[in-house]
């Protein structure tokens, strides 16, 4: 029975190593250490043969039963179950063997074989639970570590939420900053009022509008210059005529007659981009009317390209014009549709003259091309760019309110959405062609 006694030790060692701790530890830890004394008690005793060998083999079988009671009752040492499971078989078959051979030497005898053949088959159960159990514990390990790799993953994804959400916000409140001061240029500048809310909600007209008010303000700022200087003069010219010097009044009255021009020039100037301003901002009644496309496409072409010239001098782009002679005139607010060219002829332009492009592509010329076609039932206005073009996993979200490929600042994301939606209006239809490193194409069909 040494053996088993070595079997209860190593189990009895192990729980001790791998008990949870809690209040009642140190009993647990004082009756672990009495049974390994025990255990190495017996085992001596069997070595010397001082005490009858069936003494020793009930004390041996009461020893494991202790054991084996420990890990099924306490739950301190529930981590022990799965040895004594693997170990209760052989333990079962030779304490049973012990318990025959004192009770009938002679009977045992007879029936030892079986025995020796069971106690090997239990061996082999014990080594196949404890090599399954091994299996299992790494695989428990695998899903523990794979586990915690879920769990830092999340971490992750919840910090990179949590900074998208700041940046979302702070997004949210330049774009609010920038509503405020269109709103507070609204109030300033009543006569165009309904044509500057429009522009807040498409970034193209809005850019336009702001390249207009630059060339505004440069005349403006003559005629104040020229107004102050003239008024310095005057003053000069009412000391000169108390001093009797008429010569040098004279002189200063030349001056002033010239800054005067220079103010009236300047003034024409003004007036001239303010009377084009109106022009192009007409509000119209909402209602459909016969339109000729040709005319409509030529004109915000110009619009466009000459707008964007006069915001940014260092502008440099082409345009081409590809007309059907035999479009017919299809009912549609101009107004409206005049507002969807500008926005996609306006798109195409930033496009294709995206810097970063065109020095990867100096020898192209940045190039926008508008065409009518007759389908019939319908027209169809192609604008067209030999940009970038849209990658294939943004296509389905241009449309998107709010969605823009442009910095911050520089676009609202609502152009193409309201484009969009003013042609569904029409009835129409509004499609996109595009390859990376080709261009892109923005096909509009209209019913006649």
């Amino acid at each position: 029975m040494i053996l088993e006694n070595i079997i209860s030790i190593f189990i009895i060692n192990y729980l001790r190593k791998n008990v949870e701790i809690n209040q009642d530890f140190q009993k647990w830890q004082k009756l672990i250490n009495m049974g390994i004394g025990i255990g190495a008690t017996l085992i001596f005793l069997q070595v010397t043969h001082l005490f009858p060998e069936a003494l020793l083999s009930i004390l041996t079988i009461l020893l494991f039963g202790g054991v084996a009671y420990l890990s099924y009752r306490v739950p301190e040492f529930s981590k022990g179950k799965p040895l004594v499971y693997a170990i209760l078989p052989f333990m079962i078959i030779s304490s049973a063997g012990q318990l025959i051979g004192i009770v009938g030497t002679d009977f045992f005898s007879k029936i030892e074989n079986y025995f020796e053949a069971a106690e090997f088959f239990a061996i082999l159960w014990a080594v196949s639970i404890w090599w399954s159990g091994r299996k299992q514990k790494k695989a428990l390990e695998i899903e523990r570590l794979k586990a915690i790799e879920k769990e830092r993953e999340y971490e992750i994804t919840q910090k990179l939420k949590a900074e998208l959400e700041i940046q979302v916000m702070a997004r949210t409140s330049e774009l609010t900053r920038q509503k405020e001061e269109l709103e507070k240029t609204l109030e300033e500048l009543k006569s165009t009022q309904s044509q500057l809310i429009h522009a807040e909600k498409m970034a193209s007209l809005g850019e336009l509008t702001a390249g207009i008010a630059h060339e505004i303000q440069n005349p403006l700022n003559f005629v104040n210059n020229f107004s102050e200087v003239s008024e310095e003069l005057l003053q000069e010219l009412k000391q000169e005529l108390d001093k009797g010097d008429i010569e040098e009044a004279k002189a200063l009255s030349d001056d002033v007659i010239q800054n005067l021009k220079k103010i009236h020039h300047h003034g024409k100037r003004a007036d001239g981009i303010v009377k084009g301003m109106l022009q192009h901002s007409r509000t119209g009644t909402g209602q459909k009317e016969p339109t000729d496309m040709n005319e409509l496409a030529d004109e915000f072409l110009r619009l466009s390209y000459h707008g964007l010239r006069a915001k940014d001098k260092s502008f440099n782009a082409d345009f081409k014009m590809d007309f059907d002679p035999n479009l017919p005139l299809v009912n549609i607010v101009p107004q409206d549709i005049g507002r969807v060219f500008l926005n996609l002829i306006n798109n195409a332009f930033y496009a294709c003259g995206n810097s970063e492009f065109r020095i990867q592509h100096s020898e192209l010329t940045p190039t926008v091309t508008v065409s009518t076609k007759n389908l019939g039932s319908k027209v169809q206005i192609t604008i067209s760019d030999n940009g970038p073009g849209i990658p294939e996993e943004i296509k389905d979200k241009i449309f998107q309110p709010f969605f823009t490929t442009k910095p911050t600042g520089q676009g609202t994301g609502l152009g193409l959405s309201l484009s969009y939606d003013i042609i569904k209006a029409h009835g129409g239809e509004i499609k996109i062609k595009s390859k990376l490193g080709k261009g892109t194409q923005f096909q509009i069909e209209l019913p006649v």
